[in-house]
């Protein structure tokens, strides 16, 4: 099963137009190299810092909620993410990171562990930037938070279209009559059509917002034909790449190939500036 997940997150990188010629796509553990900066980065990483992350807060929380110790399973896995994610990021060497809000606090946790570690050793990491944007750094979910699948509110845009009809009909709206005259800012289902319908038709739509007279039930839909003008091609480029697993195996083996050498450059500069390891 987390072999086919694998697949999938990369057939849909690919499928919606990354390009394996020019960006490195590469399953993190066909580079061990990651996993051993991890665990230096560790021993230098305050617990305070990491008990500040979202993910782990949230589980705290949840557990005080339902009358349980703090840390009821809540694994070192889940604890240690951020530090796994800098690895990710100071391994590569990048300099800039896009990001959602949602990650924006793991990114500024790994500036915090690469500017703590070149206070001590000068110049060993490269401390990385954000990059947000600002149109689609929180994309809200049919039942108005984050969209997420933890949270089972996502609209499964390479799925068929029967199943994007029926994401989009769930999603949460007000009770005023048709006729009444109606903010679209305000409104997920205009927010969500902004995002994948050209500015045209996204002008247009706001003109039958404010004049009155929409019904929900019709912009719906015109949210789930935008949705598959868009991905109709992505979603046969996935299902097509699905079928050839083979193919997506040789893809991450490539860009494995392309990011090993950075990363353990990167590696072999925090031993030597350590003084441990090879």
């Amino acid at each position: 099963m987390l072999r086919r997940h694998t697949y999938e997150v990369a057939a849909t990188f690919l499928a919606l137009g990354l390009d394996p010629a020019r960006s490195a796509l590469y399953r993190q553990s066909d580079v061990p190299e990651t996993s051993v900066l991890g665990t230096v980065l560790a021993t230098v990483t305050p617990k305070g810092l990491l008990n500040r992350a979202h993910a782990y807060k949230a589980a705290v929380d949840g557990n005080r909620a339902s009358g349980r110790s703090d840390d009821a399973g809540i694994n070192m896995g889940l604890f240690t993410y951020p530090l796994l994610m800098a690895a990710d990021v100071l391994g590569p060497q990048a300099q800039l990171v896009p990001v959602g809000h949602d990650q924006r606090q793991h990114l500024e946790i790994t500036r915090d562990i690469a500017t703590a570690f070149n206070a001590r050793h000068p110049g060993a990491l490269t401390v990385p930037d954000a990059v947000v944007d600002q149109r689609t750094m929180t994309v809200i979910g049919t039942d108005g938070r984050k969209m997420s699948k933890s949270y089972g509110n996502v609209i499964p845009i390479l799925a068929p279209l029967g199943d994007i009809e029926r994401a989009v009909m769930s999603i949460v709206t007000d009770s005023r009559p048709a006729a009444d005259p109606k903010d679209p800012d305000e409104d997920l289902v205009y927010q969500l059509f902004a995002l994948v319908a050209p500015p045209e038709e996204t002008a247009a739509l706001r003109a039958r917002y404010v004049a009155g007279g929409l019904r929900y039930v019709d912009v719906k839909r015109d949210l789930a034909r935008a949705l598959d003008d868009v991905f109709s091609g992505p979603r046969k480029r996935f299902a097509d790449l699905m079928a050839e697993p083979d193919h997506i195996e040789e893809i991450l083996a490539a860009g494995a190939e392309r990011v090993r050498p950075l990363v353990a450059d990167t590696l072999a500069s925090v031993h030597a500036v350590t003084g441990i390891g090879p």
